[in-house]
């Protein structure tokens, strides 16, 4: 047998599977059409090695019939190249209404934890506030009587902690669901949350923005709130910084914040992988199909950058991505 004979013999079995594979997906598709013209392309092939091979010396096969065998395949797969742009649409489709679904999950996510929170929140301030206040203004009243010394003093003392656990109260019913970001956006809701820290670090935090009362889809203001929260708190609890800056501005229909400390930094890989809440604020970026970038180093402090698009939850497509959405695939 010679070189040229085992070359047929094996293109011919490699034509055989890629037939029998085109026949599988001629069933387990809606592009049957495509298939069928790869499948005759295939059998053409596999004819005019058979010929070659098996036809005998003497029986010659005019050069007008490989031709036209060879116009059959041309015009076989040309058609399937053809047919394979459905097929190309039609996964894109696919992917689009996943990325589409995996948005709606994630809307979902986010507001049915924001209504808990919300709903936490309001339980604390309606429900314990006012036991608090009654406390408060009991120990005013008992506070009038002829009292000693010691019980005096042990009065005031109780008075003081009523009073501290009013403010815990307050603050965490605050974080739990920060009503002034409900009700007067972003901006306000982060200067109020930076405010707030002010009372209560000293570190120096900077925060600049040319935003004043702008809105913005509610998915995007609490998933930037949060992740400049977890920021500013990574850095307060774990970097021993002195001062914090950030910036948040609205450039070419995109949210950019920008964020740095001067704080000890850390090990950006090994950080990701046990938590600090960062790979929280990457995937809640991620969520918006938005971009997501930390830059720390030992003693080099923290950097880190955030983007995404305020056109709404859906951004992330773009027009021709949305004008896909109205195509019909090929069945």
């Amino acid at each position: 047998m010679t070189g040229v004979e085992i070359l047929l013999i094996v293109s011919i079995v490699i034509e055989t599977i890629a037939t029998a594979i085109a026949l599988y997906l001629v069933n387990k598709t809606r592009f049957s059409a495509m298939w069928i013209c790869c499948i005759i392309g295939l059998v053409a092939l596999m004819v005019q090695s058979a010929f070659r091979l098996l036809t005998p010396e003497y029986l010659v096969i005019s050069d007008l019939a490989y031709a036209w065998v060879g116009i059959i395949i041309s015009l076989s797969f040309s058609i399937a190249v053809v047919l394979s742009r459905y097929l190309v649409r039609h996964v894109d489709l696919v992917t689009l209404q996943r990325r589409m679904l995996e948005n709606r999950l994630m809307t979902a996510v986010l507001r049915t934890e924001e209504r808990s929170r919300a709903s936490f929140s309001r339980e604390l301030h309606d429900g314990l506030g006012p036991l608090l206040s009654s406390a408060k203004m009991s120990l005013s009243a008992m506070s009038k009587a002829n009292l000693n010394d010691k019980d005096r003093l042990m009065m005031q003392n109780t008075s003081a902690l009523i009073d501290e656990a009013i403010r815990s109260l307050r603050e965490i019913s605050n974080n739990l669901s920060p009503h002034i970001l409900n009700n007067f956006g972003l901006a306000r809701g982060i200067k109020n949350f930076i405010d707030r820290l002010a009372t209560m670090h000293t570190t120096k935090i900077t925060f600049t923005t040319h935003l004043r009362d702008e809105r913005f889809d509610s998915n995007i203001e609490v998933i930037i709130y949060r992740v400049v929260c977890e920021l500013i708190n990574n850095s307060l609890k774990h970097a021993h910084c002195t001062e914090i800056c950030l910036s948040l501005e609205l450039e070419q229909n995109r949210l950019v914040l920008n964020y740095s400390d001067n704080g000890c930094g850390f090990n950006v890989s090994e950080v990701m992988d046990k938590g600090m809440g960062l790979s929280n604020i990457n995937s809640r970026i991620l969520s918006l199909h938005g971009s997501f970038h930390l830059d720390s180093a030992p003693n080099k402090g923290t950097k880190a950058y955030a983007s995404v698009s305020v056109d709404s939850t859906l951004a992330h497509l773009s027009g021709s991505d949305l004008k896909r959405l109205n195509i019909k695939a090929y069945e």
